[in-house]
């Protein structure tokens, strides 16, 4: 997942970043190395946030807007 690039394009620590979106740090990080995978609920959660798409964040494409389709 591209979570960790977005993170990092903003200038997020992932406290910052978990605070922003009311999980725990602990979340943020498990996401960025694989160890747990983000559901549903917080795929959406975290393309709206960066707004992108779900399929980038999920590095089905490289498209990271809907405005540059």
């Amino acid at each position: 997942m591209r979570l960790k690039e977005l993170r990092k394009k903003r200038g997020l620590s992932q406290q910052r970043l978990a605070m922003e979106l009311n999980v725990n740090q602990n979340t943020i990080s498990r996401y960025e190395t694989g160890e747990r995978e983000a559901d549903y609920k917080s795929l959406i959660m975290l393309a709206d946030y960066f707004g992108v798409s779900i399929d980038y964040l999920l590095e089905r494409t490289d498209v990271n807007s809907w405005d540059e389709k």
